[in-house]
């Protein structure tokens, strides 16, 4: 005999890159991520999702995929003594104007290393090497796992691990969703547990532009090429060497010149590139790449 009823629902992390920058789209003043339920009358989950993307925030939605189902069973959620099943989507989009884009650093600011180590970034670890010596029984995997995540004691820093550092955090008591204070963590905190659907959709994109062209989805009809590695830095959180950037870039040949100049600030003008839609099929089946090539 069952027991209760789950409810279903969807929720999408937006993402886009703006003026160098990382951005999400949220509501309820950047608590949250736009989600509904997914209703009877609703076609498909996509649509429903789109359904409500448009309500919530009126903002246009091109690429969409499924990113991960939530359903574990001492999740937060809005329905007293019920299950909410969320079954996320990662949207890519170009900004419009819209109140509820934020970067999604001010969520994740240990996450952001093109200028170097953030400065929060010294302050956690310390923390978490105290949580580490609480547990005598756990404290070498404590330990092997700090090191692991957050790129110590040999090892290196790995941009895909966002949504592992984030567990380590919460299991932790490092962020505010876990209890810690700002003066703790400077990370802005968010509904229910939308922060860990969050850091999952950015863990599967840094992952994602390695090995498809999705990165376009985000760029202008036309672009410079210190753009497009501006972009790509801002999504991976780290700095590129440049001329293997440009050089691998010339090897996919993804993109080809507009035939116009833009002038870029402080530079000289630089050429206008856009992406070839003809190649976009073939080159999604044979693995096309943006190159992480790092500074």
């Amino acid at each position: 005999m069952p027991i209760g009823v789950a409810h279903a629902e969807l929720i999408a992390v937006l993402a886009a890159v703006t003026d160098e920058d990382a951005r999400i789209m949220t509501v309820r003043t950047g608590e949250a991520l736009p989600s509904g339920s997914f209703e009877m009358g609703h076609r498909t989950l996509q649509s429903g999702l789109r359904e409500w993307i448009q309500e919530q925030t009126a903002h246009p939605v091109g690429y969409l995929e499924q990113l991960y189902t939530f359903a574990d069973r001492d999740r937060q959620n809005e329905i007293l003594g019920g299950r909410t099943i969320s079954i996320s989507y990662l949207g890519l989009v170009r900004e419009h104007p819209a109140p509820g884009w934020h970067s999604w650093y001010e969520y994740f600011p240990w996450e952001d290393h093109r200028k170097g180590k953030p400065p929060v970034f010294d302050a956690l670890v310390d923390r978490l090497r105290r949580w580490e010596a609480t547990d005598a029984a756990r404290q070498q995997n404590r330990k092997r796992r700090i090191a692991f995540t957050f790129g110590l004691d040999g090892a290196a820093w790995n941009e895909d691990l966002a949504l592992q550092r984030y567990e380590l955090l919460y299991e932790a008591g490092l962020v505010g969703e876990a209890g810690a204070t700002v003066a703790e963590n400077p990370g802005r905190r968010m509904f229910a547990d939308h922060r860990r659907i969050l850091a999952t959709g950015i863990a599967r994109l840094r992952a994602k532009i390695k090995y498809r062209p999705v990165v376009f989805e985000l760029m202008p009809e036309s672009f410079t090429l210190l753009q497009l590695q501006r972009s790509v830095e801002a999504l991976a959180g780290l700095t590129l060497h440049k001329p293997n950037f440009r050089r691998l870039i010339d090897q996919q040949q993804l993109i080809e010149e507009t035939g116009e100049m833009a002038s870029e600030t402080g530079g000289r003008p630089a050429k206008l590139f856009r992406y070839r839609h003809a190649v976009l099929e073939e080159r999604a089946l044979s693995g096309s790449k943006l190159p992480l090539s790092r500074a």
